[in-house]
């Protein structure tokens, strides 16, 4: 598999020329072609070296020329989650707002770097904070401890419902209805309470 994977750290140049169809952003063009590598190296090296042995380089190209395009146009890609979204909303956020920094009363471009927004105090961080007591309450109050804590687990702890039915042997199905239940439950009782 050494000899594939640095055919593919050739491609590097290729792959940056490629993305230039569809950004001029060089920053994110370098971003895109380091995630596409990283991507080829953590790929199935069975179906890696398939492409390898059926097509050479140029299937390799093709192969990575898909993924790049997939990664700087579909909002959907790990590249948007990890790159465009934060960036996006960093944007539009400074872009808006302009603070007067300096004590000459220059103003700072709205896009520098100072003129990032202070932080604000969330004012419905005690609001929800009160509103995960509630739930943490009625959770304590289920019979079943198999509820609560499959709920636990999906909820607190950030699993899906496939990692669940993995750790834990259960079907999915079987959890999926658990949890909804449980929730269920928990609407009906907070929706009594408020």
């Amino acid at each position: 598999m050494t000899d594939i994977y640095i055919e593919i750290s050739k491609l590097t140049d290729k792959f940056r020329t490629m993305a230039y169809r569809f950004t001029n952003d060089e920053n994110k063009i370098n971003e895109a072609v380091q995630e596409l590598m990283l991507y080829l190296l953590q790929a199935n090296p069975q179906v890696i070296r398939k492409i390898y042995e059926n097509d050479g380089v140029e299937g390799l190209t093709r192969y990575g020329a898909v993924a790049l395009r997939r990664s700087l146009t579909s909002k959907r890609s790990n590249f948007y989650y990890k790159f465009g979204k934060y960036y996006t909303n960093i944007d539009e956020f400074t872009s808006t707002i302009t603070y007067d920094v300096i004590e000459t009363g220059e103003i700072i471009p709205n896009k520098h770097l100072y003129n990032l927004p202070n932080e604000e105090e969330d004012v419905n961080h005690n609001n929800t904070l009160e509103k995960l007591e509630k739930i943490d309450v009625q959770l304590d109050k289920l019979e079943s401890w198999y509820d609560r804590e499959l709920f636990k687990l999906y909820y607190y702890e950030g699993n899906t419902l496939d990692s669940l039915a993995a750790k834990t042997r259960i079907s999915r199905n079987s959890i999926f209805t658990t949890i909804d239940k449980v929730r269920t439950i928990l609407k009906k009782e907070l929706n009594e309470d408020v």
